[in-house]
C-alpha cells in the first residue's frame, strides 16, 4: 500500500468520511491529515475528533503521592501484554516512587532520566527493564502536582491493572473551607467525570485561544455552506459554540452524576454549605 492510500485509510478511521472525499482532501492539503481533517469539517463530511491524534503505543499510567506532591507518569510499552506484565507493573511503581523525591516539579523528562537515585541512573533502570521484557520502553510523561497551601488533592485511576496502575489518571486540586467526608466524596466524583469526558481545559478562559479561533472559524463555514439567513448566522455560530464549550470546558460540561446541572453549577450549590473552587486538574489518558 503506498503512502497516498495509507493517508486516505488513516484520515477516512480519523473521521468517518468517504473515500473519495479523504482522497480529494488530501490532495488540496498536500497530503496533510491536520490540514485535511479541518478542510472536511468546514465542508461538512467529517465531525470533531478528540481522538485523531492517537497513538498505537501500549502502556500505563502510575499515580503516587505523598504529603508534599502528587506524581503522574506514562511509560509506554510496544504490547499491551508487557504493560501487564509484574515486572514492568512494578517497574513503574519504582520509577514512581524516585518521582516523589524529586524537588523541582517542573522538570523535564530529560532532565528526569539523568538523574541519579540509589546510585545508578535512571536511564540504566530502564536499560534494565528493556532487557527484561524484551521490548522498547519509554518514559513518555511526567507530572508533579504540590500538595499546598491546604489545597485537597482527589484522584482517580480508570482501568486499574493495579490500584494506582491504570489506562487513565486523573489529579484535581481543590480549594475548600473545610474538608470533610463531602468534599471529598465531590472530589472524587468530580475526577471520575474528567475521566469519563475528558475536558480540555478547566474554564473558557483557560481554553486555548488557537483552538477557540480554529472551532469559530470552521463553524462559520460550516453555517454560510448551509444556506441560512444572514440575520440568523450570529445566533447559530453562538449555539454552535456553546456547544463546543459544553464539550470541551470541565466548568461547561454536564455533570455526568446529574446530567440537567453543568459542572459549574454542582460546584456553585456545594459552595453554599462549604466553599469549594477547583483550582487545577490533570488529565492523561493513554496514547492520547
Amino acid at each position: 500500500m503506498n503512502n497516498i492510500m495509507v493517508n486516505v485509510k488513516n484520515l477516512r478511521d480519523m473521521t468517518g468520511a468517504g473515500f473519495l472525499d479523504c482522497k480529494k482532501a488530501l490532495e488540496a492539503n498536500d497530503q496533510s491529515i491536520e490540514k485535511s481533517i479541518v478542510y472536511l469539517r468546514k465542508k461538512g463530511l467529517a465531525k470533531a475528533n478528540k481522538k485523531s491524534s492517537r497513538q498505537t503505543n501500549e502502556g500505563a499510567i502510575g499515580l503516587y503521592s505523598n504529603e508534599a506532591k502528587t506524581v503522574l507518569i506514562q511509560i509506554n510499552t510496544e504490547t499491551d501484554f508487557a504493560a501487564k506484565n509484574e515486572v514492568f507493573l512494578n517497574f513503574m511503581n519504582e520509577i514512581g516512587g524516585f518521582a516523589l523525591e524529586v524537588d523541582n516539579i517542573n522538570i523535564s523528562l530529560e532532565s528526569f532520566v539523568k538523574l541519579s537515585f540509589r546510585n545508578k541512573i535512571i536511564s540504566e533502570y530502564f536499560t534494565d527493564i528493556i532487557t527484561k521484557i524484551g521490548e522498547n520502553i519509554i518514559l513518555s510523561q511526567l507530572i508533579i502536582v504540590p500538595n499546598n497551601d491546604g489545597c485537597m488533592i482527589s484522584t482517580y485511576i480508570h482501568n486499574a491493572y493495579k490500584k494506582n496502575i491504570g489506562k487513565i489518571a486523573v489529579v484535581l486540586k481543590s480549594k475548600i473551607n473545610e474538608i470533610d467526608e463531602e468534599s471529598k466524596i465531590l472530589g472524587k466524583n468530580l475526577c471520575m467525570h474528567i475521566a469519563a469526558s475528558k475536558p480540555f481545559a478547566l474554564s473558557i478562559e483557560k481554553l486555548n485561544k488557537n483552538l477557540i479561533k480554529k472551532e469559530r472559524e470552521i463553524q462559520i463555514e460550516t453555517i454560510k455552506s448551509s444556506g441560512k439567513p444572514n440575520n440568523i448566522l450570529e445566533k447559530i455560530l453562538e449555539g454552535k459554540m456553546k456547544k463546543f464549550y459544553s464539550d470541551s470546558v470541565l466548568l461547561e460540561q454536564p455533570y455526568i452524576l446529574d446530567l440537567d446541572k453543568t459542572v459549574k453549577q454542582i460546584i456553585t450549590e456545594f459552595s453554599k454549605r462549604n466553599n469549594f473552587e477547583i483550582i487545577d486538574y490533570k488529565l492523561i489518558v493513554l496514547n492520547s
